[in-house]
This record gives C-alpha cells, sequence and structure tokens, in this order.
C-alpha cells in the first residue's frame, strides 16, 4: 500500500517554530500562530486517526503540536511580563531613559 503524507504536517511544523520565534514580538505573533497550528493539528490527527496505515508523517504532526504548545505557553507569559512593565513602568518611560531610571528608583525605594 502506498501511504501518502498528512496534508498539514509540515505547515503545522513550521508554525510551531514560527511561534516560538513569534514569541519575542510582544507575545502577539506566536499566540496566532500557535492557535492556528494547534487548530490544523487538530484537524490532520483526527484523519490520521481514522486511517492510520495510510499516512506516513504523524510524527511531524507530533512534534509541530508540541512546538506551538512551548510557542504558545512562551508567547503568553512574554505578553504577561510586557503588560506587567507596562503597568508598573509606564510605556512613557519605554522610550525615555531617565524617566525608566527614576521609576525604577521609586519602585526600588531608593
Amino acid at each position: 500500500m502506498n501511504q501518502q503524507k498528512l496534508p498539514n504536517a509540515t505547515a503545522v511544523l513550521v508554525l510551531g517554530i514560527a511561534s516560538i520565534v513569534g514569541c519575542c514580538c510582544y507575545g502577539v505573533v506566536g499566540i496566532i500562530t500557535g492557535i492556528i497550528g494547534l487548530v490544523l493539528y487538530k484537524k490532520d490527527n483526527a484523519l490520521y486517526q481514522m486511517n492510520p496505515e495510510l499516512y506516513s508523517d504523524y510524527s511531524n504532526l507530533n512534534t509541530g503540536r508540541i512546538l506551538c504548545i512551548i510557542g504558545l505557553v512562551l508567547s503568553v507569559l512574554y505578553l504577561i511580563y510586557s503588560v506587567v512593565i507596562i503597568a508598573t513602568i509606564g510605556i512613557d518611560a519605554l522610550s525615555d531613559p531617565q524617566l525608566m531610571q527614576e521609576r525604577i528608583r521609586d519602585l526600588s525605594g531608593q
């Protein structure tokens, strides 16, 4: 029997890698690509579970799912970190180094 590849296995793998890299863009890009990758994984996994002997690259699909989950967690953590920094220091202090030093001194009590 001739085995074929799952339709979105490579896309899920690429989206998983992109979600890890995208966590550096304030987490938004990583969250979007991670969610899209997990949705595509769900579709292909259902297809694979119906006929497992028909498809050959389930390991790529599973690796992509793991990368999507890691990227999603990293992106959410980085987004939370960014929100906390903006809430404590302020958005205006991010572009002014002197104001940032003042706010950090105020927060540390010096």
